[in-house]
């Protein structure tokens, strides 16, 4: 893992995405929308890697897809070395996604079928031209997959001809063809076997520091997210309800979402397992669509109290850590953060 250094090279703001609902066949209009991404904050220092969890449908693959400018915010912005992305377009939009490129979730399915490995990864050099001469193109590309650890000859075949773990590698040769300088993976490997995961995740943390890369690894599963991290955000439907350093969230977690999702973390021992406090939660995650007032998670929160309802928690430091000696970077939005795990 490559040593972060202090000065964010990506600052994300009030980020929002909305997605409208219309009704009406000839005359459609507005009759809602559905907040996938609804006010979301954090920065991104270079050489670090800022780990994103939360359940399905939290907004995690949306907030991946409006770094990458793959779709533009409703609100808010996204700043990359002071500059605003959502306002770029044109030539200034592609020299910036030049340096933010994106890993994909699916193996089977980011991979064009009807073209070869080479053409997979070379496809970035026609794009971004002067990345590369067109005659040193073939070689960067063998060079690429020799650094993912596929064999260079495999250039000229086609992507049913590999495994997933395989297809994987080749979608962070493509991402890293560029040189980027912060990769936004989405869930990049929890469609793998577990041994398979392990491989995809020791070859990131290698080329992040062969590479000076910066990560935004996007992920559910929590014990790949604390091997892999160096600061994680809690996501809850639409919103960061939690962030902090792999230890200050794996140890000290003060959010009750946060303190559910770790206590349904498999334990590695028995002793673990039965002294473990496991937090059941009630109820479905509410839609997007039709947000509950005040705290979004009090609907299915043990700590809830009537006040939780009509107040929105800001992501502020809790109160038992501040003062002196107190993780100053651990904000939790969350009006009762101060209590202990204590589930009624």
């Amino acid at each position: 893992m490559a040593e972060p250094r202090s000065e964010p090279i990506l600052r994300v703001r009030g980020l929002v995405k909305h997605y409208p609902l219309t009704r009406g066949v000839l005359f459609r209009r507005q009759v809602g929308a559905v907040r996938a991404v609804d006010g979301v904050d954090f920065d991104l220092a270079g050489g670090e890697t800022l780990g994103v969890v939360g359940e399905s449908g939290c907004g995690k693959s949306t907030v991946a897809r409006l770094l990458c400018s793959l779709e533009r915010p409703t609100a808010g912005e996204i700043r990359y070395r002071g500059e605003d992305v959502a306002t770029l377009s044109g030539r200034a939009l592609k020299a910036v996604r030049r340096n933010i490129q994106m890993v994909f979730q699916d193996p089977y399915t980011s991979l064009n079928p009807r073209m070869t490995v080479g053409d997979i990864v070379g496809e970035p050099f026609e794009i971004h031209p002067e990345a590369a001469p067109k005659g040193d193109r073939r070689r960067r590309v063998r060079e690429l997959l020799d650094v993912v650890g596929l064999n260079p000859e495999y250039v000229n075949r086609y992507p049913h001809q590999f495994s997933g773990g395989q297809r994987q590698r080749i979608g962070i040769a493509r991402g890293l063809a560029l040189r980027p300088e912060i990769i936004v993976a989405d869930e990049p490997v929890s469609a793998l076997d577990v041994s398979v995961q392990a491989q995809v995740i020791n070859l990131m943390e290698r080329l992040q520091d062969e590479f000076d890369l910066s990560y935004v690894f996007i992920a559910h599963d929590l014990s790949v997210v604390r091997h892999i991290s160096d600061r994680v955000a809690v996501m809850y439907l639409g919103r960061v309800v939690e962030t902090g350093t792999d230890e200050e969230i794996y140890d000290h977690a003060t959010h009750p979402y946060t303190q559910a999702l770790l206590s349904a973390v498999p334990a590695p021992d028995p002793e673990g397992r039965e002294r473990r406090e496991r937090i059941v939660l009630t109820g479905d995650v509410p839609s997007p669509a039709d947000v509950p007032s005040g705290c979004r998670f009090r609907t299915r929160c043990f700590k809830a109290r009537e006040r939780c309802a009509r107040e929105v928690p800001a992501l502020a430091v809790p109160e038992r850590f501040r003062g002196a000696g107190g993780p100053a970077a651990h904000d939790s939005a969350c009006l009762f953060a101060e209590e202990r795990r204590t589930p009624a």
